[in-house]
């Protein structure tokens, strides 16, 4: 399993990236949004990525946030979305927005993205209103943008690290406001530093 790739990107197609990871390219299918970023950067990238295995292929899809990747995930874990409309979504929609048009049952928002029927919109709401919930909490509490992106992250990564989920979350809100925390790689210091306190 490919869990991460950090190297240069050498070349750029429709959707996909060609990073060299010394001396080996790997061709990675990103978002749209990605993509552009990733077009105008000489400086060395990391792509958090999902391995998927077919008969006839092995795929990479590669993402610029952990959140991103983990968003992917419980979309192809719903009935009928594939890795192509998964990629379809997030390359139209961001978490936040997606998450809100769950929340409220806003299927013309859904409908809008290719590959998204009435539906799949339909199952998409019912599947993941729950998990979505979640991801509004973030949403509520005021975080927009990359520091949102940054704090769920970092929530992440302490959850992976053994620590319980909102124990994780309360650390990394009461780190947001320290100095040097704006990364995530702050936010998990001092996250981290709160909990040893505790």
């Amino acid at each position: 399993m490919i869990a991460c790739l950090s190297g240069t990107m050498v070349h750029a197609g429709d959707r996909w990236v060609i990073l060299d990871v010394h001396g080996v390219g790997y061709q990675v299918q990103v978002t749209q949004p990605a993509l552009q970023q990733l077009a105008n950067t000489q400086e060395p990238v990391t792509l958090f990525t999902h391995m998927a295995v077919r008969e006839d292929a092995i795929t990479l899809y590669g993402f610029q946030y952990m959140s991103e990747l983990e968003m992917f995930r419980i979309l192809i874990g719903v009935t009928g979305i594939g890795p192509q409309i998964a990629m379809n979504l997030l390359s139209r929609i961001g978490i936040e927005e997606f998450a809100i048009a769950i929340l409220n049952d806003d299927e013309r928002a859904l409908t809008r993205i290719s590959g998204i029927g009435p539906k799949s919109a339909k199952r998409l709401i019912l599947e993941l209103r729950d998990k979505m919930k979640k991801v509004s909490e973030t949403i509520v509490s005021g975080e927009t943008g990359k520091d949102s992106m940054a704090i769920h992250d970092a929530v992440s990564a302490l959850v992976s690290l053994g620590f319980a989920e909102k124990e994780s979350r309360d650390a990394v809100n009461a780190a947001a406001p320290a100095p040097g925390s704006s990364t995530v790689q702050g936010l998990i210091k001092a996250a981290l530093a709160n909990l040893k306190e505790r």
